[in-house]
């Protein structure tokens, strides 16, 4: 089951960075400029960030046994739409629903972990699949521009989208022997009777973990959808040629996730206190993402590609011990709710950092505040946490504690 979801992870994450790795051709298709690709880029994030709050709910109620084939189902069908487009009204209309339908897999994947795993091995967990799913941005940028460049980009998508579908068939027939997944003694893995919403929104933890998203998923969403174009800009680079830095990049992502897990998981066998242990590997991370700042003023193709897979390394090793607290301190009735609030929250900022960085390239020509608002990012979403996350005597496992 954990190799099937990071099958899964890996083929979302294609379907988002599908069109950025594209964009010169498409296009040149669909005519577009600058300006509409970023407009279209925040859509799609602003879709899945509205999305967020009703897929967590949905996920809870449901159980991860029919959430996951749910999810993979309807964004493989919509991004397969994606390859019979003439406008970029049509493409921009699918975009925005396969934005709402990728919702589904953040809370879904969180889910399954917290029922899979026990929170000493939560962020080894999370680590593999952060790493694996990281993959899926190596291995894209690797056989996505060759098989466009061959085959045409609407072939591109069509294949990308039949993997998904192979992937609902596949989840479909193991779920048949995997009784498991509705077992009672594991609370959060069964659908559940509905979720408080009162309750939920007077919680500090749910606010803890919303402001903490906001701060640090945007520095993830703008190097994914702008950095392909940020080579090609200052570099020259088509889109073959970027295939390989982006690759280094995404490779220095998936080693950050596993040394961020392993980390938290190390410092648990000497017997740091869990929610200390996720926090001192946040705090490393925040501070090695710092060097970001100094981009803008690099002209050495390959100094920029490795600043910017540090700071991706230092970005997986944050989320992976982000998401294992909050698979720690959220109870599991509503853990899928709650890690869709915050991913809603994340996304809000993706969204806002990409329509800047828009406005920013087509009115100066430049990142301007960007590089800077990303370094200092990390740091302030600790900041948050420390003044939002309620006395730890109070936070001990609460529902997840198999």
């Amino acid at each position: 089951m954990l190799a099937l979801l990071i099958v899964g992870a890996i083929l979302g994450y294609a379907d988002r960075q599908i069109i950025a790795l594209l964009k010169p051709l498409i296009g040149a298709a669909l005519h577009w400029d600058d300006a509409q690709y970023g407009r279209l880029a925040s859509a799609f994030q602003f879709a899945s960030a509205v999305g967020l709050l009703f897929a967590g709910w949905i996920v809870d109620r449901i159980g991860i046994r029919w959430a996951n084939p749910l999810a993979v189902a309807a964004w493989s069908v919509l991004s397969l739409f994606q390859a019979l487009v003439r406008t970029l009204a049509e493409f921009a209309t699918l975009r925005i629903g396969l934005g709402a339908a990728e919702a589904l897999g953040t809370p879904v994947v969180v889910k399954s972990i917290a029922v899979l795993f026990p929170p000493r091995e939560r962020s080894l967990a999370f680590g593999g699949m952060n790493a694996s799913t990281t993959a899926g941005a190596i291995v894209t940028p690797l056989c996505v521009p060759l098989l466009a460049t061959t085959f045409g980009w609407r072939v591109a998508f069509a294949v990308v989208s039949g993997a998904g579908l192979l992937w609902v068939a596949a989840w479909l027939l193991a779920v048949r022997v995997a009784p498991e997944l509705e077992s009672p003694s594991l609370g959060s893995a069964s659908p559940a009777s509905g979720v408080e919403w009162g309750a939920l929104l007077r919680d500090r933890r749910t606010w803890a973990i919303a402001g903490a998203k906001v701060f640090s998923d945007q520095v993830w969403w703008f190097l994914l959808f702008w950095g392909p174009d940020l080579l090609h800009r200052f570099y020259q680079l088509d889109v073959e040629q970027t295939a390989i830095p982006l690759a280094v990049i995404y490779g220095c992502a998936a080693i950050g996730a596993l040394v961020g897990g392993l980390g938290s998981r190390l410092l648990l066998r000497a017997g740091v206190e869990l929610m200390r242990a996720r926090q001192l590997v946040m705090w490393v991370a925040a501070i090695v993402a710092v060097p970001v700042l100094v981009v803008p003023w690099i002209h050495r193709e390959w100094q920029t590609v490795l600043l910017l897979g540090l700071t991706l390394g230092a970005h997986q090793a944050f989320s992976v011990n982000l998401f294992s607290l909050i698979a720690d301190i959220v109870p599991g009735g509503r853990l899928a709710t709650v890690t869709g609030i915050g991913a809603f929250a994340g996304n809000l900022g993706g969204t806002g950092i990409l329509a800047v960085t828009a406005w920013e390239l087509e009115r100066n020509g430049t990142y301007g505040p960007v590089f800077p608002f990303a370094a200092a990012s990390y740091l302030l979403a600790l900041l948050w946490l420390k003044v939002w996350l309620p006395p730890r005597e109070s936070l001990r496992m609460v529902g997840n504690d198999r």
